[in-house]
């Protein structure tokens, strides 16, 4: 429990947030640093073929002890955090044998169970959070450090037996760019495992559909005091376009199954307006409705305006991975035993979202997500409970003996 925790506070305090408007792959500098030190560090504990490449991947190997007609798995996380929210100069402290009180935190941020009830299944924990200012980054560092340290754990266990593993670290992730250049290939496993969940237990294999689309909205920006029948606000333009899509599917209004369109940002003046969206869905066909629905709207627009002054691109990001683990179901078995034979209950769920699993599994390398332990991401309401992170690495050591059976 102290490694992992140790680890994950270490790799929390530098800073990798990635950047949706860079224009470099990684698409920013600061992840490379944190790729470097990883590199120096999986040289330390004594893994085999470290190397990261030209666009920042991590890769590594643990050799087969005793096990060599086995698959070979993978273990796979990303160490960028999100822009949405500062990751700067994060401060992670551990919340001693949480009470079940409120965290008060800086800025008046306070993790409160009335809020965030999940807290108190974490009574009598110890409990990691940021100070308030930042996101904690325990998406997806504290995957990073459960990996790193199960690695470590598996080649100090000589005992342990066990077919050739294989780790990668991506960045980019939280951009949905975190596999654009990945070598499924080179990796070489026949599957492998995102640790990149939340709460202890969770399993998925079903993410959404998605696409992002990038709306221009083109005004004409003529003095107010006469303005009649010749300026074209283009911030009311992008008001009608927003009240055209049903209210009922946005973000705050759904759950589970249901698909949104999120409004990621605004910006603009009366001349011109910017929006950006995401769409999700985990039906494919709800999906391809919902992409319909949004070019149906600007096409209403511009035919409103008498002109084409509203621009759509729209751009599918990943899809939704249960068709390629349906034919391999096994790896969900295996993953569901090595969380039993740790006393977790498996809680198998949808993601409302996708990691690189999704894409991954597309390109060829089936993927499923496990949990890493963590709640709350992308905020300063983030925290992760250090026995959720110590049974991860309990989760990867079995998983790797669990495959060497087969």
């Amino acid at each position: 429990m102290e490694k992992v925790a140790e680890r994950f506070i270490a790799y929390a305090k530098q800073h990798t947030t990635s950047d949706p408007e860079g224009k470099t792959y990684p698409s920013t500098g600061r992840q490379l640093d944190f790729m470097r030190k990883l590199v120096k560090e999986l040289k330390e504990i004594g893994l085999s073929n470290v190397e990261m490449d030209k666009y920042g991947y991590v890769t590594a190997t643990i050799p087969a002890n005793g096990v060599v007609n086995c698959p070979v798995v993978g273990f796979i996380s990303h160490v960028d955090t999100s822009p949405d929210f500062s990751g700067e100069n994060v401060q992670p402290q551990i919340l001693k044998d949480y009470n079940g009180s409120p965290v008060h935190l800086k800025n008046g941020v306070v993790i409160d169970p009335k809020e965030f009830p999940e807290i108190l299944n974490y009574k009598g924990q110890d409990i990691i959070t940021a100070d308030g200012t930042t996101l904690l980054g325990a998406d997806d560092k504290a995957g990073v450090a459960e990996i790193v340290t199960a690695a470590e754990l598996i080649l100090e266990a000589k005992s342990l037996k066990h077919g050739k593993i294989r780790i990668a670290f991506t960045p980019d992730e939280e951009i949905g760019k975190g596999t654009d250049h990945f070598d499924v290939k080179k990796f070489g496993a026949d599957f492998a495992y995102t640790l990149d969940g939340g709460e202890i237990g969770e399993l998925e294999f079903e993410n959404f559909n998605a696409a992002g689309a990038k709306i221009h909205i083109k005004g004409r920006s003529v003095h107010p005091g006469a303005a009649k029948n010749k300026m074209v606000n283009a911030l009311n333009v992008a008001q009608q376009l927003i009240a055209m899509l049903p209210a009922t599917q946005r973000p705050e209004h759904t759950e589970k199954y249901e698909g949104f369109f999120h409004l990621l940002s605004l910006n603009g003046n009366v001349e011109s307006a910017d929006l950006q969206y995401l769409v999700r869905d985990h039906s494919f066909e709800k999906f391809e409705q919902k992409k319909k629905l949004l070019q149906e709207a600007v096409n209403f627009v511009n035919t409103d305006l008498g002109r084409e002054l509203v621009e759509l691109k729209l751009e599918d990001q990943y899809y939704n991975m249960l068709q390629k683990i349906e034919p391999v179901m096994h790896i969900i078995d295996i993953a569901k035993q090595a969380m039993i034979q740790a006393g977790i209950e498996p809680k198998i769920k949808a993601i409302r979202g996708g990691t690189d699993g999704a894409r991954l599994s597309y390109d060829g390398l089936p993927c499923p997500n496990i949990f890493a332990g963590g709640h709350n991401f992308h905020g300063p309401f983030e925290f992760v409970p250090i026995p959720s992170m110590s049974k991860a690495v309990e989760v990867i050591l079995n998983i790797a003996t669990l495959v060497a059976k087969r």
